[in-house]
């Protein structure tokens, strides 16, 4: 069975935005922000892992270095209804590196198969691991500063083996190194080749394992090719710059179907949403910052984009707002369909 999911994105994947993505795609797992152990443990842990029952399947995942740390957040998390843990292994960021957490970590395959341990003792849930296929950069832990380039096939394979040894059997593998020095995070989605077909290999030397590709898929025929070699494909920012394209993805699921919906009915969707939350400007937002690709290179787009964008006139309120959008965007394309 085929897996297409919507990658944990920072400011994106929040649970406003899964809960538009769930009106769009019935069947494909949605992910939290990164979430770092040390917030789970010491922030408000409502805010941060509360979602709606609506947004399942859904996958936390933990970003982390300290073994008992991430032991313990995956403790607590256990009292939320998540379908699946994941563990953070790619983030190129520097404030993440910096912390030792992210992709740094590709370079101790042992320290994380530690982790990963510690954390199997805490749920019975599925664990993945979503990572680079290499990195190059600063090596960051204390042990040793020093330059690090660990971005052959045969490193990330020993990577892989390590954390299979320890019961890993699902790997989320984004398809560029990691430049840990010198990039920003927009940078390292960008800068760094794709290079899908070691991603192939991994799952060609063990069919054993579930391997979802990530980087860089934003047509249903890429998504279609990727599917001839490996088992799912993650999506990234075409989720939120073309979110439309999500209602195509349940296809790829056993018994799926596109989702016969049309974007007037997804706006109404968000407006039975907004009369079940907060009422007021902030939050509301909130729910409709990431939804500005609905119309996505269609009549209308320019009209949704101006609605959405604060200051919004005194008085109207992101129900308002959606209200009006319905009365003012082409009918012919709030009421279009894929099938």
């Amino acid at each position: 069975m085929s897996r297409i999911s919507i990658a944990p994105m920072v400011d994106i994947t929040d649970r406003h935005f899964r809960y538009f993505c769930r009106l769009l795609t019935k069947k494909s797992i949605l992910y939290t922000e990164m979430i770092t152990s040390s917030a789970i443990i010491h922030g408000d842990r409502n805010k941060i892992l509360d979602f709606d029952p609506f947004e399942k399947p859904i996958v936390l995942q933990i970003a982390g270095c300290d073994k008992g740390e991430i032991a313990e957040a995956v403790k607590i998390a256990e009292d939320w209804d998540y379908d699946e843990i994941n563990l953070n292994i790619g983030c190129p960021s520097d404030r993440v590196s910096g912390n030792q957490m992210g992709a740094a970590l590709m370079a101790y395959p042992e320290l994380v198969a530690e982790i990963i341990q510690a954390m199997r003792k805490e749920t019975k849930k599925p664990i993945s691991v979503k990572h680079r296929i290499g990195i190059n950069g600063t090596n960051i832990l204390p042990s040793s500063l020093s330059k690090v380039i660990f971005d052959k096939y045969e490193d990330m394979e020993y990577f892989i083996k390590t954390l299979y040894k320890v019961g890993v059997k699902h790997f989320i593998i984004h398809a560029r190194i990691a430049i840990l020095e010198g990039l920003s995070p927009k940078e390292n989605r960008e800068v760094p080749p794709l290079r899908y077909d070691e991603v192939y290999r991994v799952k060609e030397n063990f069919p054993e394992l579930f391997i979802e590709i990530n980087g860089g898929t934003k047509t249903i025929e890429s998504i279609k090719e990727h599917l001839q070699y490996v088992d799912g494909v993650m999506l990234g920012r075409i989720a939120y710059e073309n979110p439309f394209l999500l209602t195509e993805v349940d296809q790829f699921f056993e018994e799926g179907n596109v989702n016969n919906i049309s974007r007037r009915q997804v706006i109404e969707g968000l407006i039975d949403y907004m009369e079940k939350i907060e009422k007021d400007e902030k939050v509301g937002y909130q729910v409709l910052k990431n939804t500005l690709g609905l119309f996505h290179n269609k009549r209308g787009s320019k009209i949704w984009r101006q609605l959405l964008s604060p200051p919004w006139g005194e008085g109207y309120y992101a129900k308002e707002i959606l209200e009006k959008a319905l009365l003012m965007l082409p009918e012919e394309v709030l009421n279009e369909k894929l099938v």
